[in-house]
């Protein structure tokens, strides 16, 4: 197959991994009412349960991406989501609460595995200037997962109940799993180089201050997309007065905002030439829409509802931008290195914001909370703008192109 035909072949792999891998993570939000029923938790262990795949997911991030470029991505995606798929067949008849726990923590560290082996053969087998759109694209599959779950798994729940509902999960992650061992491959541009070429890249990698830069001060946008994604439902049910399933439909349609925001703005960083640029921006973008929200918390609905479905799409548009720029600093022979610590960072952050909204929320109010939740990305903007300020001039001729704008990965790997 050609690569300019095959290259979608690839997106279309990655995506679906993804968006499976998206799916299994909100499964166990759309069903906490019956995992709480069925084993008979206390809210403390539902709590628990909520974050149990987060909680093995993050620290495999980093590994997944580090064995993804020494084995390649047909390895590392259908052996971490084959075993994913194994794990969840079980865990919807699990004995209790602590081997259910254990069992969603175990498939969360072996999902991991999707994360850093999709995008790193999207990076391969896309040109730096069709990056943008093609991770824009995978990166819909995280609110299209969410949507997915939302929509499928409460019914399928009622009617067969949590085991099969959960091996129907198994057997999605383990069809994601044949799907890349039959259809991915490495580019022979990659598979060619000389291993010598390739000693000490993670290191010299994982030390790059572009880096980190670029993961903390994107991982600060995911204080607005908690806000949002996680607590919407909430305020509207709880301080609005709105039904669960009214406020789940306002959800859906930031989601569905989302998905073209990350896909357009994808696009928009190819044209430009940059991804840091319009990252940064978008940290202020944030920003000013979550104070407008907080002005609007107490307004009437007609009001309210349109703003928060803005601001939680805007809030969702980044992730490709700082995955792509991720990638692109660390170059082709530590792509999933670099991804697999902006993924790290970013499930670290995701760990601590929905516990600061909550605080702020319990201390003060909702309008408070929104108005806190805005600040983290304008600190994100901060911490991005140095590197923003490079690539324009990179682009200007003026210094020679880096990690702050350009999108060459040989130049971002200098």
């Amino acid at each position: 197959m050609p690569r300019s035909r095959y290259r979608w072949v690839v997106l279309t792999v990655g995506t679906s991994a993804q968006a499976t891998v998206a799916c299994v993570l909100f499964s166990v939000a759309v069903l906490a009412p019956e995992l709480r029923d069925d084993f008979d938790l206390s809210l403390a262990q539902t709590g628990v349960v909520l974050a149990a795949l987060g909680i093995g997911m993050t620290p495999a991030l980093l590994p997944w991406g580090l064995f993804a470029d020494r084995a390649g991505e047909r390895v590392v995606l259908p052996l971490g989501l084959g075993a994913a798929g194994l794990v969840l067949a079980r865990t919807g008849s699990a004995g209790g609460y602590g081997e259910l726990v254990a069992l969603l923590a175990l498939a969360g560290a072996l999902m991991g595995s999707a994360n850093a082996a999709s995008g790193r053969a999207v990076m391969h087998w896309f040109a730096p200037g069709e990056r943008g759109l093609a991770l824009g694209i995978r990166q819909s599959s995280v609110p299209i997962g969410g949507l997915v779950a939302a929509i499928v798994l409460p019914p399928l729940a009622d009617t067969k109940g949590l085991t099969w509902t959960y091996a129907a999960l198994g057997v999605a992650c383990v069809a994601a799993a044949l799907a890349g061992a039959l259809l991915l491959r490495t580019p022979e541009h990659i598979t060619a180089q000389l291993p010598p070429r390739r000693q000490g890249t993670a290191r010299r990698t994982l030390r790059r201050p572009a880096l980190w830069l670029v993961s903390f001060g994107s991982a600060l946008f995911l204080f607005a997309q908690t806000a949002t994604m996680s607590f919407t439902v909430l305020f509207l049910s709880d301080e609005r007065g709105m039904t669960p399933h009214a406020a789940a439909l306002v959800l859906a349609a930031m989601q569905v905002l989302g998905v073209a925001l990350r896909i357009t703005i994808g696009l928009l960083s190819d044209r430009v030439g940059s991804r840091i640029v319009p990252l940064s921006r978008l940290g202020l973008v944030i920003s000013a829409s979550f104070v407008v929200v907080a002005a609007t918390t107490r307004a009437p609905l007609v009001v309210l509802i349109p703003v928060l479905v803005v601001a939680g799409g805007i809030a969702m548009s980044w992730n490709g931008l700082a995955f792509v720029a991720a990638a692109e600093i660390a170059g082709p022979h530590a792509t999933g290195a670099a991804i697999g610590l902006q993924q790290t960072v970013l499930g670290v952050v995701g760990t601590i914001a929905p516990i600061e909204i909550a605080a702020v929320v319990s201390a003060s109010s909702w309008d408070i909370a929104f108005l806190s939740a805005g600040i983290f990305p304008l600190v994100g903007w901060a911490l991005l703008r140095p590197l923003a300020r490079a690539g324009r001039r990179a682009r200007a001729g003026t210094e020679p192109a880096s990690a702050g704008g350009a999108i060459s990965p040989s130049r971002a790997a200098r």
